[in-house]
């Protein structure tokens, strides 16, 4: 049944129906509009959840536009668009299918232009405002006092009040050492970025779990330093000249990977029978191009941008904020550097 207000029954919106069929906001949409990238079952599971609804499109033009401009902002800091573009092309996926306007905004990382940056977006009246960080470590709330919804994505807000949407590192952490370990490596290094980082740190703290599940110790320290390609070269030298019988290396970024491949290659180690690496972020320009491909954790930012969307289309909606940190799952991709192809 659609959700009562205060006033009494309220019209259902597309965000009922796809909660209602169990799909999507955009398949959802997908589905009423006719498209044809949603297969027979799936429309018809939708058009039944319509009808049991009283659902037509018109609502949900009332429901999300009527009053409103139909608009939302994404305010970044993330200067070289790794981070945000994922992020962003998420949550258009969703905005779109309730015909939703997203203005990009770059503070550059200066809290002066932030805050011109969001004194245009409310002036433009925007119905909601995605704030998107270029690290996970905590970032400064805007406050509790704005006219409109906020969520903070990938860099969370230090505020408990405020809804915050980020990668589980930790979790990551331990998906990249149980995968080393099911390949058979009991002699497993971690290299990684610049320390005070929250994911180096998050990241760190998985691996040495995952590790101590099994009964096993880390090869060394965590080498720290940073994220560069540099780095995992001149990491992977000083780990071979002190551990030469490492079988397994987790790298914090794809970028150190690709350094510690390239210097196991040259010390006449082979990837992965006699080494196995593993990298993080799934950074596809790198991890393709690596020589074997590379495995490595993939952080799902589209699905963050899609879920920050929903968060929105949540509180536009009229439905109870959820605040606090939501660390939402990463997932493995694997590739050459960790199983041997045939």
């Amino acid at each position: 049944m659609a959700r009562n207000g205060a006033g009494g029954s309220k019209a259902a919106t597309l965000n009922d129906v796809a909660r209602m069929a169990g799909v999507s906001l955009a398949t959802a949409s997908k589905a009423i509009n006719g498209r044809d990238q949603v297969a027979p079952a799936t429309r018809q599971r939708v058009i039944e959840a319509a009808e049991q609804l009283s659902f037509t499109p018109n609502s949900l033009a009332r429901s999300l536009i009527a009053g409103r401009t139909g608009t939302v902002g994404l305010l970044t800091s993330d200067l070289e668009g790794r981070f945000v573009i994922p992020i962003l092309m998420g949550a258009e996926d969703a905005f779109g299918a309730g015909q939703i306007n997203v203005f990009l905004c770059d503070a550059r990382g200066d809290s002066i232009r932030e805050q011109h940056h969001l004194k245009a977006l409310l002036n433009r009246r925007v119905d909601g405002i995605i704030v998107v960080g270029r690290q996970t470590d905590p970032r400064p709330s805007l406050g509790q006092d704005l006219p409109v919804p906020v969520v903070y994505a990938y860099a969370p807000s230090d505020d408990a009040n405020d809804v915050s949407v980020t990668p589980d590192n930790v979790a990551g952490g331990r998906l990249a050492v149980d995968h080393l370990l099911a390949t058979g490596r009991r002699r497993i290094a971690h290299i990684t970025g610049e320390p005070e980082y929250a994911a180096a740190q998050d990241r760190a703290i998985g691996v040495r779990a995952a590790l101590a599940g099994a009964g096993l110790d880390l090869v060394g320290d965590v080498m720290t330093s940073s994220w560069s390609e540099h780095w995992g070269r001149a990491a992977a030298g000083m780990l071979l000249a002190q551990h030469p019988d490492v079988d397994g290396i987790v790298a914090g970024s794809d970028q150190i990977a690709r350094g510690v491949i390239d210097t196991l290659r040259d010390l006449g180690k082979r990837v992965p029978e006699d080494v196995a690496v593993i990298g993080y972020d799934n950074w596809e320009v790198l991890a393709l191009n690596s020589r074997p491909e590379l495995t490595s954790i993939d952080a799902n930012l589209q699905q963050l941008g899609r879920t920050a969307a929903m968060r929105i289309f949540d509180a536009i909606d009229g439905a109870e904020p959820d605040p606090g940190v939501h660390r939402l799952p990463v997932r493995l991709v694997i590739r050459g550097s960790t199983i041997e192809r045939r």
